[in-house]
């Protein structure tokens, strides 16, 4: 039985591998699992936990004691305290203790011209007082309301730091380097997500494409700011989840979503920083446009043939998803690892594969639980290659070149200031002090253009 330190050295050189291109020494497992199902698991109550915290390291503990991911299986899990101060519309706490997601479009469609014009300031004046009711207010009462949300979901996000750490050191999990993750939505996807929702923004597509293209544009530099973490590197990532394409037709989606969605990969792939993209729902229709994103983007399909998939993209790009979570449920404990058996036949000879579900596990009743360990177990304790450390094969890059950074432009906002900017209001700042201050300025910057973007 190898201790936390040998796994985490493993896991480490699995993973390092399958970015380096090479073919790892086994086939790396992930699996994102919700703090919901932690909960709903050990038998606590769902809402007061949520609150409280109280078992929930306990809860989550137990979790990594049965399963066999490398990675460390649990996401980001929202603050019911932040959200009840801002009196969120968009995210709210259901009867049974879940936090759901509700479509409010918080945007007109004839104001396109004042996202155009300024997206950050735009979301600061009118989409986020809409979208949590306590910010429509008057400015003191605004500040005030975004001074206690703001403590709360640091103090939350504080507490499961330091729940994180323990469990990562503990069962010796793979991590990317510090602060090189982040996070971010193509631009169409956050027209869709965060201000018309998805019926608003295809009606849009179709009565004024143009200025949904617009837009898109005015999005980049926000989004690539966004999108770039403060350390970037190629054993990090930034992920991106990719909703609309499924909706849209192949014409609209070449038109309207691609332009945007491609430079965001390129400029960050450029910067050393690759980019983690979840296809939701059928993305087979764009296969081809997929194949032209840099050399080892990271993609996770939820639908779509394995093989044709594999054939496509699996000497150019690391792929994974495609297990279906809904086959845990129905099948028996033996159909569910012969599934992964044949997944895994198709999906791992030449590496650039690491084994995924085609959902994160949410609910306890959306899966039979003992059959998503023993899958999850198999293939950590099986998935071996007889050629680990060879170079995995790959198509040649087709020449094309790819923008930079610089190419995009600058992020800028009334509401966001640089150390620049700041040190030409207060010219009185000793120069001697310049550097503490600049960075402990900008952290507080950073933090809060993180919090409302």
């Amino acid at each position: 039985m190898k201790n936390a330190e040998e796994l985490k050295k493993e896991r480490t050189e699995i993973f390092h591998d399958l970015y380096d291109g090479k073919i790892p020494k086994r086939v790396p497992v992930g699996g994102l699992i919700g703090i919901e199902f932690c909960i709903e698991f050990a038998g606590l109550p769902p809402a007061k936990t949520q609150w409280t915290l109280e078992g929930i390291e306990e809860a989550m503990d137990r979790i990594c004691q049965m399963t066999g991911q490398d990675i460390y299986p649990f996401g980001f899990a929202r603050s019911p305290v932040a959200l009840q101060i801002l009196e969120s519309r968009i995210l709210r706490m259901g009867s049974g203790g879940f936090i759901q997601y509700t479509e409010v479009p918080v945007m007109e469609a004839d104001e396109y011209d004042d996202l155009i014009k300024n997206p950050h300031e735009f979301i600061m004046e009118k989409v986020l007082p809409r979208k949590y009711k306590a910010l429509d207010a008057d400015s003191v009462t605004r500040s005030i309301v975004y001074a206690k949300a703001a403590k709360a979901l640091f103090d939350h996000l504080d507490a499961f730091a330091k729940i994180d750490a323990k469990l990562i050191e503990k069962y010796g999990y793979y991590t990317p380097p510090p602060e090189s993750t982040g996070i971010a939505l193509a631009p169409l996807d956050f027209i869709a997500d965060e201000l018309r929702g998805v019926k608003g923004l295809l009606m849009d597509v179709r009565r004024c494409p143009e200025k949904v293209a617009e837009a898109c544009e005015a999005l980049l530099p926000l989004t690539l700011k966004r999108a770039l973490p403060p350390v970037p590197s190629k054993y990090g990532q930034t992920f991106m989840p990719l909703h609309m394409p499924g909706f849209l037709r192949t014409n609209d989606f070449e038109k309207l979503y691609w332009p945007t969605f491609s430079r965001i990969v390129q400029a960050l792939a450029n910067a050393g920083q690759p980019v983690f993209m979840f296809c939701d729902h059928d993305w087979m229709r764009f296969l081809d446009y997929l194949y032209e994103l840099p050399e080892n983007t990271r993609i996770a399909f939820e639908f779509g043939d394995p093989k044709v998939i594999k054939e496509k993209l699996g000497k150019r790009h690391i792929l994974s998803g495609l297990y279906p979570m809904t086959y845990l449920k129905t099948a028996t404990k033996e159909q569910c690892i012969d599934k992964v058996k044949e997944l895994l036949d198709i999906m791992a000879p030449g590496g650039r594969y690491y084994f995924d579900f085609d959902k994160s596990l949410i609910t306890l009743n959306s899966v039979n639980v003992e059959n998503y360990f023993a899958v999850v177990r198999y293939v950590a304790e099986n998935a071996y290659y007889d050629n680990a450390g060879e170079e995995a094969p790959k198509y040649e890059n087709s020449g094309r070149s790819f923008i930079k950074v610089g190419e995009i432009p600058p992020f800028k906002s009334k509401y966001y200031k640089t150390w620049e900017d700041y040190k030409k209001e207060h010219p009185e700042i000793p120069a001697e002090l310049e550097p503490v201050v600049a960075q402990k300025l900008q952290m507080y910057e950073e933090m809060f253009f993180m919090l409302i973007s």
